[in-house]
């Protein structure tokens, strides 16, 4: 499968120092923890994953006909907004 990486991702990977083998790793071992069938043009998904004792999520694009994967964004979630796990956003 084909790694895609937007524009967006790459600037915000830069600013928060993410490289792009932490993003394979978390592709490679983390954990889907939303869907989001209906974005367009493709349905993308939140994965959770870790890099020693760091949480990030990255957000993903399924392009399934053209067998690639498309970053979208990756980020270090909030514990403001998340739970404790970082699985399951606060109410």
């Amino acid at each position: 499968m084909k790694l895609i990486f937007r524009i967006h991702a790459i600037q915000r990977m830069f600013e928060r120092k993410v490289d792009t083998e932490d993003v394979h790793a978390i592709l490679e071992k983390g954990e889907t923890i939303e869907k989001y069938p209906d974005d367009q043009p493709y349905p993308s998904r939140l994965i959770l994953g870790w890099r020693g004792k760091r949480p990030l999520h990255v957000v993903v694009a399924d392009n399934l006909k053209d067998d690639e994967l498309i970053i979208v964004t990756v980020y270090e979630p909030d514990a403001r907004h998340w739970e404790p796990d970082f699985r399951r956003r606060k109410r």
